[in-house]
């Protein structure tokens, strides 16, 4: 697809947005701005027909996978006015076909993630009860070649202690204790202008696949393993 690569001049505006974050600075280099986000947009539509080849991706296009670049001052110690990244989320269509990808472009600060960000209570309920019975599937999945190559650990925050109903010196007490369960990989910036890079983002998120197929299992069935209606 064309232009479908990461501009380095995409990266020079956000070095510099982060230097000015300002509206007056913003307004007078709107025009960059506009240049810029349509190249993530381009970028971000060619991910998703390569990952439609080995998934199914539920956000029909580029533009409306981008997250806004406008910071939200209301409830956050940050007042600045932007975000000085580039960031887009894909989720998987249907309800059988569980987790989320998410790819963060921002100078220094390049990654991308999988996984479960914020299961509701019900959900963070069944996949823990699904570890502390299947402990060495959990582990055959996170130590299994494919996650070992593309991700260090399961990352995520945790609860501190043991939740509530598990106990705390079950053998796999590390993994209960998550409330989110991602996997993370980061980039460099001379990465991220790779013309290669969007082949090799689809293929780190093809990685997961055992991952989320597996969770997707625990997630639409009971612990009797019947499907939830």
């Amino acid at each position: 697809m064309e232009d479908s690569f990461i501009a380095s001049s995409s990266i020079t505006f956000l070095k510099n947005l982060e230097k000015n974050n300002n509206k007056d600075w913003f307004a007078e280099h709107k025009t960059q701005y506009t240049k810029a986000q349509s190249n993530i947009i381009a970028f971000a539509d060619h991910l998703i027909a390569l990952m439609n080849a080995h998934d199914a991706i539920e956000n029909v296009s580029g533009k409306k996978s981008l997250y806004r670049i406008y910071n939200d001052v209301r409830f956050s110690k940050d007042k600045s006015p932007y975000k000085p990244r580039f960031a887009l989320g894909l989720q998987r269509a249907t309800k059988l076909k569980r987790g989320g990808y998410y790819l963060n472009i921002q100078p220094s600060n390049n990654f991308l993630a999988a996984g479960f960000f914020s299961p509701n209570p019900d959900d963070l309920k069944r996949i823990r009860k699904d570890i502390e019975l299947n402990p060495a599937a959990w582990r055959k999945i996170l130590n299994s070649k494919s996650i070992k190559d593309n991700f260090v650990e399961l990352a995520g925050n945790k609860v501190p202690t043991s939740p509530r109903g598990f106990s705390k010196d079950h053998e796999a007490i590390d993994l209960i204790r998550h409330k989110q369960f991602v996997l993370r990989h980061n980039f460099t910036d001379k990465e991220v202008i790779d013309p290669q890079f969007v082949y090799k983002v689809n293929e780190i998120f093809k990685s997961v696949r055992t991952f989320f197929d597996y969770m997707s299992t625990v997630l639409t069935t009971d612990l009797n393993g019947e499907i939830k209606v």
